[in-house]
């Protein structure tokens, strides 16, 4: 098993997880000022999972290692983000601290 043969697909996990991360993110902060937040909720999760779904059909090209491969990115991605995005994280924040949710 050559390692190098499944980098491409670790990277196209990592790539597919910060478009559908990122899209996440950039949802879950437009949608308090949506005049239909549930209606953009879905519509984000069907496009971004679409994206997903696709790019992990197209990168698997029919080989159960290259999707684990670009599973590992995908989820990598996600704790990268969670990390630099989440709470706590650099990312700025529109509420203060003393803002009640």
């Amino acid at each position: 098993m050559n390692i190098w043969e499944y980098a491409p697909a670790f990277i196209g996990g990592l790539v597919t997880g910060s478009l559908y991360f990122g899209g996440l993110w950039l949802t879950v902060r437009h949608v308090i000022h949506a005049r239909r937040p549930a209606l953009m909720l879905w519509t984000s999760f069907l496009v971004r999972a679409s994206i997903a779904l696709a790019a992990f059909y197209v990168i698997m090209g029919g080989n159960w290692l290259r999707l684990a491969a670009c599973m590992a990115g995908f989820l990598l991605m996600r704790q990268v983000l969670t990390w630099r995005l989440g709470p706590g994280g650099s990312a700025p924040s529109r509420m203060g601290k003393g803002t009640p949710i």
